[in-house]
């Protein structure tokens, strides 16, 4: 699973870091970025609630 924010959408509201500030952190610019483009599978539960707790739909995953 690879995780993806799309920074055109991205509000920086914080809940994808505070969720799972393994993989998702805000940057200085306000908006959020991925830090492990390869994240351990333990990880994975709190990546899809990200991409479920999104309010704009700018996390999404991929499997390849």
């Amino acid at each position: 699973m690879r995780p993806i924010v799309d920074r055109d959408l991205c509000i920086g509201c914080g809940l994808c870091e505070d969720t799972c500030p393994e993989v998702f952190a805000i940057g200085d610019d306000g908006i959020a970025y991925v830090i492990d483009e390869q994240p351990a599978p333990e990880t994975y539960p709190d990546i899809e609630a990200c991409v479920e707790l999104c309010p704009v739909v700018a996390i999404s995953v991929t499997t390849s």
